[in-house]
């Protein structure tokens, strides 16, 4: 089954910075929102971020607004969550999702292909 494939995870101390990556799928990835939830132990997935699919719009969840930035490039179907000033709290499995939607969507439901998940440790 074709679905978003995420890399870039990692461990890193508290006020450090990481970037995923994740790579899409299909002739339409253009046409496509994307975006990242995150899932801690125990706790259910949340939503991170998401872009349209032209990057147009995009939108944050208040947890991480002002810390994370969500961008793309349809030529290599790429998009990418670049996290600075991590937090313990930003521990968790970091999923990215493609929707079949053009515009930003923020529920889970709202997208149809789902990544493996790539692990992010934030070291206090």
């Amino acid at each position: 089954q074709v679905q978003p494939v995420e890399s870039g995870g990692g461990l890193v101390q508290v006020g450090g910075s990481l970037r995923l990556s994740c790579r899409g799928f299909g002739f339409a990835f253009g046409r496509n929102a994307m975006g990242w939830f995150r899932q801690a132990p125990g706790k259910e997935r949340e939503y991170v971020a998401t872009i349209a699919g032209s990057g147009g719009s995009l939108d944050y969840a208040d947890s991480v607004k002002g810390r994370f930035t969500i961008s793309r490039d349809n030529s290599v179907k790429m998009v990418y969550l670049q996290m600075d000033r991590l937090e313990p709290e930003d521990t968790a499995v970091y999923y990215c999702a493609q929707s079949v939607r053009q515009y930003t969507q923020t529920r889970p439901g709202d997208y149809d292909h789902w990544g493996q998940g790539t692990q992010v440790t934030v070291s206090s």
